[in-house]
């Protein structure tokens, strides 16, 4: 069952109870789901033997935003495809008003020597007036749905201040083809293809924050976990954190800045989170203690982290400063909670927590004052991971009874399966935006 909740007035509960134990809270107003979309009347773009794969590419992305409804053409009473490619200062917005529409986009296609050339318009049919004009270009043999995807991020800006996400990836760990490989795709699904292909056992996968690498744990060499880097050829692929090859490495995030880890080693038989350079200069153990301490994550200013301990007795998400100093436990509701993930606006920490005999995915505040299951199913749902908009969160369910990748809005809304190839898929990681 999928929970649609009203963060809104979760957020003012969380903001009027600060210090208040979990436990303690007020009840959290849970709604339909319901949500307002706009609509939005797209042409199919002017010129370009592409032009009506561009136009379902960009339809598909803005469909994946669940921000938008795309209007049929079949009720459009002005031309469904765009006349010209010249600049104008003004539409008739009533003819596409009268249909529904809240947002009018035309454009136009060419190839320009060896360059392929997109330009588009976007008209906020409300005021009437112009909201934005872009071009594009990339290579004449790149593939252009790449650009509508870009395009379609572009106009959620235009309406919502934030940027859109179709055009971001997800790598994850898949056993489609025997042994878990780290494996990547685009948001929606689309191109998945393999990372890894070393026959081993990989795991935990997670980005930079240029987008450019992924570090995961393998046990590629000497059947013991270490960390490795996979890259798009702007950096060194390979064995990272060398010096540290005494000790087990069990996970590694990168912080925000992208100049040091968060690690997960296990030095004398204890498991504990470091803070490390790339090179493994400067490592600085962060927790110090007989419990397990694992799963880090990065607040997006990189002043503090969330991770896991069983120093209660029982797993539970806890929180603490940068440099290991005023730990706190942050959950109380449930008696196993992990995986935590903070999202990139701040604002909350998802985790697969246990109540009763199955994980689901649940959100709590850093202030620990609101705290409410986002994702609930009789099977299990885990390891969740935010979009870079905060809008929306990836995780893994065994729903369907093997593990495959699902998103849904960080609402409860839009449930989504990515993933539907034979083997377990887990572990999800959203990727930043492309730069």
């Amino acid at each position: 069952m999928i929970r649609a909740v009203a963060l809104a007035a979760a957020l003012a509960i969380a903001g009027s109870a600060t210090g208040v134990r979990a436990v303690e809270r007020p009840a959290v107003v849970v709604t339909s789901g319901e949500e307002q979309k706009f609509g939005i009347a797209l042409q199919k773009f002017a010129g370009g033997p592409d032009a009506e794969a561009y136009r379902e590419g960009i339809a598909a992305a803005l469909d994946f935003s669940s921000l938008f409804r795309i209007i049929d053409r079949k009720a459009f009473l002005g031309p469904t495809t765009t006349e010209t490619a010249d600049e104008r200062d003004s539409i008739e917005c009533l003819e596409w008003s009268t249909i529904g529409a809240d947002v009018f986009v035309e454009g136009a296609l060419r190839v320009d020597q060896d360059q392929f050339v997109a330009e588009f318009a976007v008209w906020d049919l409300v005021a009437c007036q112009r909201k934005l004009r872009r071009r594009y270009r990339q290579a004449s043999s790149a593939d252009p749905i790449v650009l509508a995807k870009r395009m379609a991020d572009d106009i959620v800006e235009a309406f919502t201040g934030i940027r859109g996400v179709a055009s971001t990836e997800l790598t994850f760990v898949s056993k489609r083809g025997g042994n878990p490989e780290i494996f990547v795709m685009d948001a929606d699904g689309g191109k998945q293809r393999a990372a890894t292909a070393n026959r081993s056992i990989n795991n935990f996968p997670s980005w930079s924050p240029s987008g450019d690498s992924i570090v995961y744990t393998s046990y590629r060499s000497d059947n013991r976990p270490m960390l490795f880097l996979s890259t798009r050829g702007r950096g060194k692929p390979g064995r990272v954190l060398s010096k540290f090859s005494d000790m087990p490495q069990y996970r590694a995030v990168f912080h925000p800045d992208g100049r040091d880890f968060a690690v997960v080693m296990s030095p004398s038989g204890s498991t504990e989170i470091y803070r490390v350079g790339l090179q493994g200069t400067n490592p600085r153990r962060l927790t110090q203690n007989n419990a397990i301490d694992i799963s880090p994550s990065w607040s997006p200013d990189g002043r503090r982290l969330a991770f896991v301990s069983d120093r209660s007795g029982s797993p539970q998400i806890y929180l603490m400063n940068a440099d290991g100093s005023d730990a706190r436990r942050l959950t109380f509701d449930g008696n196993y909670n992990t995986n935590p993930a903070w999202s990139p606006d701040g604002r909350w920490i998802a985790y697969q927590g246990r109540v009763g005999g199955q994980f689901d995915i649940w959100l709590i505040d850093p202030e620990g004052s609101v705290n409410l299951p986002l994702v609930s199913h009789p099977r299990n749902d885990e390891a969740p991971s935010w979009s870079p908009d905060s809008r929306k969160i990836a995780f893994s369910s065994t729903r369907r009874g093997s593990a495959d990748i699902y998103v849904v809005d960080s609402s409860g809304d839009n449930l989504r399966r990515l993933t539907s190839d034979a083997g377990d898929d887990t572990s999800p990681s959203w990727g930043p935006y492309p730069r």
